[in-house]
């Protein structure tokens, strides 16, 4: 059973990382009524008799929380570094947060494996999106009462505030699915590390944009279950996406599809088949797909998917940033709070704006072979 490290990072990152412990938890107390430690509980927690005084490593001592993402790989280069981002909208109101996004970026591109970029707009269209539905009375939808999706603070019913607990449940059940077939038995199980060996030719080009169906896992919202057809082509749908971008007007270079519940390998194999022609793949890796099954759907469904595209549309997001950038930096504003900080020059700020420019015309040499013909190559014959 592959073990997990979570290490959570800044006011955002403990908010999710407070719901997401909350929803592991539970979903965890659904499977395993009896509260006896078993082997998929083991990828998060370490049964440690606390009678016995001895080395409790590294990790427990709280080394782990203060390491970057670099020192993570100097530290443990064997173990794989998945990153989930959330990236400023445009109506952010930290004035610095491109600083703060291109610089992070940097160390992104240098030492995680994969990153699952996620933006605040997103977030907050799709929890509009829920609202407008629960209003309107569609389909017979309801929102319980002190749910995950309203929190305590009625974060549904206010409009002009940003329902955070709402937003953050929804990248908790992200990591939910992210983790679940390293957790639970399935059919056709897939480590995270597959996820990178799958979905990254290029190094450099390691950011997943990530879709989910259903939003939320513990029927907080009441929605009529969706038809599993009907679940994949949402996985595909803007509307269910994490970050606003367009795949399907873009190019795909590899593409994962993880599944949870009673759903067979012939119904993946039929949706993959049926989506194919509304998706341009990369002329060297047109069966770029890797599939998982895991058994355990989510609690309160029958079946869930997640998503995770390897595609160029996530460029216009960087190129946004930049610009964001660039207005600040050329007029040197609020560069001095930086500076005051030990270690930081102004070199680090060209530096990072550098290699964000450098991923940037990444994608864009792949989005020119766009359009471009399949060749049929040859296959491999081999003498009997």
């Amino acid at each position: 059973m592959t073990q997990s490290v979570v290490v959570q990072v800044g006011q955002c990152g403990n908010q999710i990382g407070c719901c997401f412990w909350d929803l592991a938890l539970r979903e965890h107390a659904a499977v395993n009524q009896k509260g006896i430690y078993d082997e998929a509980i083991s990828s998060f927690f370490r049964n440690v008799d606390t009678r016995v005084v001895g080395d409790g490593g590294s990790i427990s001592k709280g080394k782990i929380c203060s390491l970057k993402a670099r020192v993570l790989e100097d530290e443990f280069p064997e173990v794989y570094r998945f990153v989930t981002s959330i990236y400023p909208s445009g109506e952010d109101d930290v004035i610095t947060s491109p600083y703060n996004s291109i610089l992070a970026m940097k160390e992104l591109n240098e030492h995680a494996d994969c990153v699952l970029p996620i933006d605040n707009q997103s977030l907050f269209d799709i929890i509009s999106k829920i609202d407008l539905m629960v209003n309107s009375g569609k389909l017979g939808t309801t929102v319980k009462p002190k749910s995950l999706v309203t929190s305590s603070s009625g974060a549904l019913k206010k409009q002009h505030k940003k329902p955070f607990d709402a937003m953050n449940n929804i990248v908790a059940n992200l990591l939910l699915n992210l983790t679940s077939s390293a957790r639970f038995e399935g059919s056709l199980n897939m480590d995270l590390n597959e996820i990178s060996m799958n979905l990254v030719p290029f190094p450099q080009l390691h950011y997943l944009v990530s879709s989910l169906t259903p939003l939320y896992t513990l029927t907080d919202v009441n929605i009529p279950p969706r038809r599993l057809d009907q679940m994949f082509s949402d996985a595909f749908s803007k509307d269910h996406q994490l970050l606003r971008a367009d795949p399907k007007h873009s190019l795909y270079l590899a593409c994962a599809l993880m599944v949870r519940g009673n759903v067979q390998i012939s119904d993946l194999r039929r949706n993959i088949e049926r989506l194919k022609p509304s998706l341009q793949f990369v002329s060297w890796n047109q069966e770029g797909w890797k599939t998982s099954l895991c058994s355990v759907p989510p609690v309160g469904h029958s079946h869930s998917l997640l998503a995770l595209a390897n595609n160029t549309c996530v460029k216009p997001t960087f190129m946004e940033l930049k610009e964001r950038f660039m207005r600040l930096y050329k007029k040197k504003a609020h560069l001095h709070h930086y500076l005051q900080v030990e270690g930081m020059e102004e070199s680090c700020f060209t530096e990072a704006v550098s290699s964000l420019s450098a991923l940037i015309q990444e994608y864009d040499q792949l989005d020119a072979t766009k359009n471009m013909p399949v060749q049929d190559l040859p296959r491999l014959s081999i003498a009997m």
